[in-house]
């Protein structure tokens, strides 16, 4: 089960938003084969299902989230599981769960470097321990200019709430 871990740790972040920086916001964007956003209130209640990973939808919902908010800093913490295996072109979804998938990868890199333009950081804590996924993740990272965290199931929180405190920008491989 790794989606618990995941919205614990995002239950956690709106508890300290709400206590210690209440000027900040969280919005919570679920990817799957689509990527939606979900309140706070829905979060305890969000179960997976035998969908893909479509990160790419999930970073172009949070950078147009992001892009409205006045807030001058911005970022993205994206916790995954896995690696992207799904994009929507048209109508139809191109799906492809065995191995790295080159044009899924090129779609989420070419994001990763938007983001960059206009300041965007992306944090993503990987909950996965595929070499494969790690070489992505590196990569994802220094096209962004972001932080990555490779973290256990039982590490997770402890990773996020020392990076969200502690606004250091340091990469842990």
């Amino acid at each position: 089960d790794r989606i618990t871990p995941a919205k614990q740790v995002a239950l956690g972040l709106f508890e300290l938003i709400l206590s210690k920086y209440r000027k900040d916001s969280l919005n919570i964007v679920l990817f799957a084969d689509e990527a939606r956003e979900v309140s706070v209130s829905e979060l305890p209640f969000v179960s997976v299902g035998p969908y893909h990973t479509n990160t790419k939808a999930g970073l172009e919902l949070a950078r147009s989230i992001l892009r409205r908010k006045k807030n001058a800093n911005k970022q993205i913490i994206m916790i995954t599981d896995g690696k992207p295996t799904c994009l929507k072109v048209g109508k139809r979804y191109y799906k492809n769960s065995w191995g790295v998938d080159r044009k899924i990868l090129n779609r989420c890199m070419n994001l990763a470097t938007q983001c960059k333009k206009i300041k965007i950081p992306i944090t993503t804590f990987m909950i996965a321990s595929d070499p494969y996924l790690q070489r992505f993740v590196q990569e994802f990272t220094e096209t962004n200019n972001g932080k990555a965290f490779f973290a256990s199931l039982d590490k997770l929180g402890a990773f996020i709430f020392k990076d969200f405190e502690s606004g250091k920008r340091k990469t842990v491989y």
